[in-house]
């Protein structure tokens, strides 16, 4: 499964693709797919949907850098983030997928419904 690519969709604009990462937490949300959620812009570094506390399995989360690009798993809050900026911040967080490719136009947004997939094949 780490060859997995998610297709990211941003306000039925912007297609991002994501290599999913293969846990726990990240095969629960490809249970869900496709799912459409509400991110909202915090702390100038991540766009950031709050599913609640205890929403999604944990089986190991660390607290550890993150590069521009990842999208993490934040256990207390049942926050799934997509990291734009880099502030040199660690966290608990369990690794969910990485986007490549320049993620920066996330700075100038306040909130954004957000669609994640898995293509159909074929």
């Amino acid at each position: 499964m780490n060859d997995t690519k998610v297709k990211v969709t941003i306000n039925q604009e912007k297609v991002l693709w994501a290599d999913w990462k293969d846990n726990a937490t990240a095969r629960a949300l490809l249970k869900k797919m496709p799912f459409t959620i509400k991110m909202s812009n915090l702390y100038g570094r991540e766009m950031c949907h709050r599913f609640g506390g205890g929403s999604l399995p944990v089986k190991a989360s660390q607290n550890k850098d993150y590069a521009v690009g990842d999208i993490s798993f934040w256990p207390p809050l049942g926050s799934l983030v997509i990291l734009y900026s880099q502030n040199g911040e660690v966290f608990e967080q369990v690794p969910i997928g990485h986007v490549d490719g320049d993620i920066r136009f996330f700075a100038g947004m306040g909130e954004a419904d957000v669609l994640f997939e898995v293509p159909k094949e074929g």
